[in-house]
């Protein structure tokens, strides 16, 4: 809703409000509920035509201090006592005027933002979607901020619970994004219980920042569990995209037990080409990880030197560290591992393989399951 400046609401707005005033002053009476009923729906038009509920009361105000003299009630006061009694009369109806026109404008601005709730969230739902026309989707963006031409990525965050709009986290996110990074193309929302963030490819730094808040326990709240980032895609169509890639690599990270807390769909392409084919998958474990099962305790303990090495970014220490063995125990089993695999951990390619093997073994429930 926008707001103009005090000197742009028409003089419309007082409609009737110097002769209420002057009857009060007269009389002494209080308003009635016809004439506040009147003030509310002034207050509710103040609020549809854009202006603000201070600006309304201001201009009440003001007309209030211009015709104080000259109210009759003020003008033909005998004496202090009766002066007294026409101004207290006169703050009482100025008193109820400016409740009844704040309740009629607190009303409107309640509705439209109901409104705009309503429809902002069937924007995002049929954006996520991807349904409706592409055009109006693209011209109902623009009002949300985006601009669908442009290529976007979405990230998705999913904690514990479920978030909605009215989650502390959703609010504390999109305070300090637009605080960093001002009104950029970008739009912060929640779709089934996931909090997430569309914004344009252009714009790499928000999403991070965007992933990074998410999972700050900023002010004793629990963050984000894990954050998951899609790809950049172009249009409509590429919003549904980088969004669904999102969801997949949250449900892979969860399948493979991956442990890091940003997740990037760029870097899990490999998996969900081997999700779709299980006999593919199978077939690369079998191959490349088999003779594993020939070593002295079984296949269990090479895999899981494989991952802590992996986790650890290939070094020795922080890998044997997190086995709990010694970084002489640790150089064996990556011996024995190039020995009866001929895949070699250290060479780049190789640890590669060895790697997509390993994880598409966690997925298979291999070795406990059978190939």
């Amino acid at each position: 809703m926008s707001r103009r400046t005090p000197a742009a609401i028409p003089d419309s707005f007082l409609d009737g409000y110097a002769i209420l005033l002057g009857e009060v002053s007269a009389t002494g009476r209080a308003l009635g509920r016809p004439e506040r009923e009147a003030l509310r729906e002034l207050g509710e038009r103040a609020a549809e035509a854009g202006y603000g509920l201070r600006e309304l009361v201001g201009l009440y105000l003001g007309e209030t201090r211009r015709l104080w003299g000259t109210l009759p009630g003020v003008a033909r006061a005998a004496g202090v006592g009766e002066r007294a009694r026409t101004g207290d009369a006169l703050l009482g109806a100025v008193e109820a005027t400016v409740s009844a026109l704040g309740e009629g404008h607190e009303r409107a601005t309640r509705l439209a933002v109901r409104e705009e709730e309503a429809a902002r969230r069937e924007f995002i739902d049929d954006l996520l979607y991807g349904r409706s026309d592409l055009g109006r989707l693209a011209e109902r963006a623009e009002r949300f901020g985006l601009r669908l031409a442009r290529a976007h990525a979405v990230a998705v965050a999913e904690g514990s619970g479920p978030y909605d709009d009215v989650h502390p986290l959703a609010g504390r996110v999109e305070r300090e994004l637009i605080g960093r990074f001002g009104e950029r193309d970008a739009l912060i929302t929640t779709k089934d219980g996931r909090l997430i963030c569309i914004a344009a490819s252009a714009e790499p730094a928000l999403l991070e920042a965007f992933a990074a808040a998410a999972r700050s326990e900023a002010a004793g709240r629990e963050g984000a569990r894990r954050v998951a980032i899609g790809r950049p895609h172009t249009g409509a169509q590429g919003v549904v995209r980088s969004y669904e890639e999102a969801l997949g690599t949250l449900e892979l990270g969860e399948q493979l037990e991956l442990s890091a807390p940003v997740l990037r769909a760029a870097d899990l392409l490999v998996f969900p080409v081997l999700l779709r084919d299980r006999a593919a998958m199978a077939d690369l474990v079998r191959s490349v990880l088999g003779p594993l099962t020939e070593a002295r305790g079984g296949a269990e303990p090479l895999l899981e030197t494989l991952s802590a090495c992996a986790a650890a970014g290939y070094v020795n220490a922080e890998a044997a560290r997190r086995l709990s063995v010694s970084v002489r125990t640790l150089s064996y089993r990556l011996e024995r591992i190039k020995f009866l695999t001929g895949y070699d951990p250290a060479d780049g390619l190789q640890r590669f393989t060895l790697e997509t093997a390993a994880l598409g073994a966690r997925v298979l429930g291999w070795p406990g399951n059978p190939l």
